[in-house]
């Protein structure tokens, strides 16, 4: 008996703590779910897209002055699109920023999510191309369009169920 429970506690996963971050936000009452680290030791958050401005928002309050990406990528085909947003704290007395990464999860049929743009500035131009490659709809960004491929193309390159055109058309190339 005293082995079965060894050998169980040996398979059973690791207890994660949550961040800092994390806590902060339980703390004050914002619904998120933590997805722990990535191999740089970032904590990693799972948000609602229905809550992604609120906590957007608060950490943004909280000091999380800098967007220093935001991009998307697709899970697979038959799975979500995720949209991420990888968000840092710039002090003048910090050695190291405090890091966090906020995602996303989208259903394939209507991935839309609200911009964050009016937050940080930086979103413009990777809000369009995560629209752009991945046909993720950011609702309520000034300039929602196309950015890499020309406006009349159809489809989203970036998706894995996507399927190249069997021929390209030049238009005035000279």
């Amino acid at each position: 008996m005293a082995d079965e429970q060894e050998q169980l506690a040996q398979t059973a996963a690791p207890i994660v703590e949550a961040g800092k971050t994390s806590k902060w936000l339980t703390e004050n009452g914002f619904d998120h779910e933590f997805l722990g680290r990535d191999a740089s030791g970032v904590e990693v958050l799972k948000v609602d897209r229905d809550f992604l401005v609120p906590i957007a928002t608060a950490l943004y309050a909280n000091g999380f002055n800098c967007l220093q990406c935001q991009g998307a990528y697709d899970a697979g085909p038959g799975q979500d699109l995720v949209s991420f947003y990888h968000l840092i704290k710039i002090s003048d007395d910090a050695d190291r920023p405090d890091e966090v990464r906020v995602k996303v999860f989208l259903p394939r049929e209507n991935p839309s999510v609200p911009s964050v743009y009016w937050i940080w500035k930086a979103a413009d131009w990777q809000e369009r191309e995560s629209y752009d490659m991945y046909g993720i709809v950011y609702e309520g960004h000034p300039n929602l369009k196309r950015i890499l491929m020309p406006e009349d193309w159809v489809g989203w390159p970036l998706r894995k169920d996507y399927i190249s055109p069997d021929f390209y058309e030049l238009q005035d190339a000279y």
